[in-house]
């Protein structure tokens, strides 16, 4: 199944729900990439937002420009476009790898947003399978062989998916905390790395930057 035909068969009780699909643009889908981001879910309050639908951000996303991202490109609590939050964060790890962030496919593992990570993992049963056909068109279709993973919950879905149990690299912060971001491979050679999440820690301190672990996988 190619990435179009996925999206296309998303079944009305992922669509219909408060969410969001990628986080960037055409382009990226459509291009070989190594490479492949994904958080977790979005964030926010499905109430408070209930308008805005997983459906509604796919048409959305058809009409945006084809070379855009949400890290670089959208205005997040009406701050300057790639400012605010994760965003400069994000920024900081692609300008060390030098990678074009509006070229990078991403998304999140769930599209349903959730106001707690303990709501979503109440559906994880039942959310997982049915977002995962889209991932699984995008990483076959593009190519991708590592998925960096944001935060260590979506980092241990996907490695359930792939069947990525070796690890094969780490860092740890050098500060009194000592978060730790891994790199595991699976069987077929696709890595998952597993990183701090950019929402918490702030990556443009080197002290717990990953991004050095990132690019050795990435350069394996």
């Amino acid at each position: 199944m190619n990435i179009t035909n996925a999206i296309n068969e998303l079944p009305t009780d992922i669509t219909a729900r408060s969410g969001s699909l990628f986080y960037t643009g055409r382009a990226a889908f459509s291009a070989p990439s190594d490479l492949y981001v994904l958080g977790l879910n979005p964030g926010g309050c499905p109430r408070a937002q209930a308008g805005q639908t997983v459906g509604r951000q796919i048409d959305a996303w058809r009409s945006l420009p084809a070379r855009w991202s949400a890290y670089v490109d959208e205005s997040w609590q009406n701050k300057v476009p790639g400012t605010h939050g994760m965003q400069p964060r994000m920024r900081h790890m692609f300008d060390v790898l030098g990678r074009d962030l509006r070229m990078v496919p991403a998304s999140n593992v769930v599209f349903v947003r959730s106001l707690t990570e303990a709501q979503l993992a109440e559906e994880k049963a039942a959310l997982l399978p049915r977002c995962w056909s889209v991932h699984d068109a995008a990483i076959r279709e593009l190519g991708v062989r590592t998925i960096l993973c944001l935060g260590s919950t979506a980092g241990r879905w996907v490695r359930e998916q792939l069947g990525a149990d070796e690890i094969i690299d780490r860092f740890r912060e050098r500060n009194a905390r000592g978060w730790a971001s891994e790199a595991h491979v699976a069987p077929d050679g696709r890595a998952v790395v597993t990183v701090t999440h950019p929402g918490r820690a702030d990556w443009r301190n080197p002290a717990a930057d990953p991004a050095p672990l990132v690019r050795a996988v990435l350069d394996r």
